[in-house]
């Protein structure tokens, strides 16, 4: 994920988000990118889906589509 940064960013928020200490994971992000881990590929999906959710602009509409003039 060298290549797109705010991605990268996105999954590094959901991996320290979901695995916050020693107790969910035993290394910290820029290993799991290292190794792969599951949790860092786990943590990538996500950022994947969010962005699709986010980029989708069916998903929310325009907050001024409805309004008309009084």
């Amino acid at each position: 994920m060298e290549h797109d940064l705010r991605l990268r960013a996105v999954a590094r928020a959901i991996y320290d988000a979901c695995y916050p200490s020693e107790e969910w994971t035993p290394v910290g992000f820029e290993e799991a990118e290292r190794f792969k881990t599951i949790h860092y590929r786990q943590a990538v999906g996500a950022a994947q889906q969010a962005r699709s959710v986010l980029n989708d602009k069916t998903v929310q509409p325009s907050l001024f589509a409805e309004q008309g003039c009084a």
